[in-house]
C-alpha cells in the first residue's frame, strides 16, 4: 500500500521522544479499553492473565517453560497463572504425549470463547475511535502500528497458526 507522508509536528520528522509519548498516550487507551472489554466478559480475569490466553489463542498449545519464557515471567509466576486459569475451566495442562517430563498448556473451549468475546468487544470499541480520525490518518496508522508491532515482535495475521486466528480475530 502506498501512503503519503506521515503526520507531523510543526513539518519536521518527529523524534524519537516525542513518539515514545505518544505511544505511552495511545497504550493508555488501549489498557483501559482492554480491562473494560475483559471485565465485561469475566471480571475474575486479570489481564496478564488475558494475556496468557491470548498467546495460547495465536501460537497454539505450549510448553510451560516456551510459554513463562514468551510472556516474560518466571516459570513459578507461569504456573500461578496457569493453575487459577487451570480452576476457571479456561487452559487445560496435559502430560507431553512425545516427552512425558514436559507440560503442554492449551485453551478449552471456554477458553477460547472468553478470547473471542472480549477480542470481539474491544473491536467493536476500537472500530468507534477509528469511526471518528480522518480517512487520511487511518491509512497511515496502520502502517504506523504494523511497524510498531513487527518491530516488538507480535505475529502478523500471516504469522499465525490458522487453526488459531478465528479464536484472535
Amino acid at each position: 500500500m502506498t501512503v503519503g507522508p506521515a503526520p507531523t509536528r510543526g513539518g519536521s520528522v518527529t523524534s524519537a521522544d516525542t513518539v515514545t509519548d505518544a505511544v505511552l498516550r495511545a497504550s493508555r487507551l488501549l489498557v483501559g479499553l482492554s480491562a473494560r472489554s475483559i471485565a465485561a466478559v469475566d471480571d475474575s480475569i486479570t489481564l496478564p492473565q488475558f494475556r496468557l490466553l491470548v498467546v495460547l489463542s495465536t501460537r497454539g498449545p505450549m510448553k510451560l517453560s516456551a510459554l513463562a519464557e514468551h510472556l516474560d515471567v518466571k516459570s513459578s509466576t507461569a504456573t500461578r497463572m496457569i493453575d487459577r486459569l487451570v480452576a476457571a475451566g479456561l487452559v487445560d495442562r496435559e502430560i507431553n504425549p512425545i516427552s512425558r517430563r514436559e507440560v503442554v498448556i492449551d485453551l478449552t473451549g471456554t477458553g477460547a470463547s472468553v478470547v473471542t468475546r472480549v477480542t470481539q468487544a474491544r473491536r467493536r470499541e476500537i472500530a468507534n475511535i477509528v469511526a471518528n480520525m480522518p480517512p487520511p490518518h487511518r491509512t497511515w496508522l496502520v502502517d504506523a502500528l504494523d511497524a510498531f508491532s513487527e518491530a516488538g515482535g507480535e505475529p502478523s495475521i500471516d504469522g499465525l497458526d490458522t487453526r488459531r486466528v478465528a479464536d484472535w480475530i
